[in-house]
């Protein structure tokens, strides 16, 4: 059996990858921060593929609920028979679309506490429970190696995530837990309120500054996801993958 914890796995790219790796025959528990009927739906269709899956509740950026939320994952893996889970997928955040000096100091905080601080302390919280020789992968974003203006903020806190997963790579291999990154770039989903998925101008300009001529969709993304965490990559380890469709180049 292999388990595998997806944060914001309800919706957007996180439930295109939980259904991606239910396909491959892994289970999930997905988490969601607020709306119940969307996590049901997403657990329901893991289902409907013959797979086992949960939903917990979860808010990234409240640290101070992680030791919580692992116990419920603990009896989560325990009504499973199992005491371990093997794929942490860091993926839950949200939009901040703010020139520089317009951003809040507000709002700085919000992206810090959602993006960086809030998977840096979730993986730690969980790592008692994930099994030797498992997989993290983080997500990012294309923005930190391309610049638009409005996201600095948003990547910055991505660039953190960066730096830390080859920190985990080094401090996790005695484990041999490998970790990595993954990169999409510009993906039609509801994410940042579907601002792409709505806005046919932004689309046109993703679509003549990217290789392959198109928006990502978040079927680009999910498999991806399933193939990073494949035992055939397994020796990958510290490494940033983008999936952008070759954006900027």
């Amino acid at each position: 059996m292999t388990i595998a914890l997806i944060t914001g796995g309800s919706r957007g790219l996180g439930r295109n990858a939980a259904v991606s790796l239910a396909r491959h025959g892994v289970d999930i528990i997905l988490t969601y921060r607020s709306n119940r009927a969307e996590a049901d739906a997403a657990v329901a269709e893991i289902s409907t593929l013959g797979g086992r899956a949960a939903a917990i509740e979860l808010d990234v950026a409240q640290s101070a609920t992680f030791p919580a939320f692992a116990g419920a994952v603990e009896k989560q893996l325990a009504e499973w028979s199992v005491e371990r889970f093997d794929y942490l997928v860091n993926n839950a955040g949200n939009a901040l679309y703010a020139p520089f000096a317009e951003t809040t100091e507000a709002q700085f905080d919000q992206a810090f506490a959602v993006h960086l601080k809030g998977p840096f302390f979730l993986t730690q919280a969980l790592l008692p429970l994930i099994a030797d020789g498992g997989r993290i992968l983080n997500v990012s974003t294309g923005l930190t190696r391309f610049s638009v203006p409005g996201s600095s903020a948003y990547a910055t806190m991505k660039g953190g995530i960066e730096v830390l997963t080859r920190y985990l790579a080094k401090e996790l291999g005695p484990r041999g837990i490998a970790v990595n990154v993954i990169a999409p770039g510009a993906i039609e989903t509801d994410f940042g309120g579907g601002r792409l998925r709505s806005t046919p101008q932004i689309q046109q300009f993703v679509a003549a500054n990217t290789a392959l001529g198109r928006t990502g969709k978040a079927d680009d993304i999910g498999p991806a996801i399933a193939a990073m965490l494949s035992g055939d990559l397994g020796w990958m380890n510290a490494q940033r993958v983008e999936f952008s469709g070759g954006m900027f180049l």
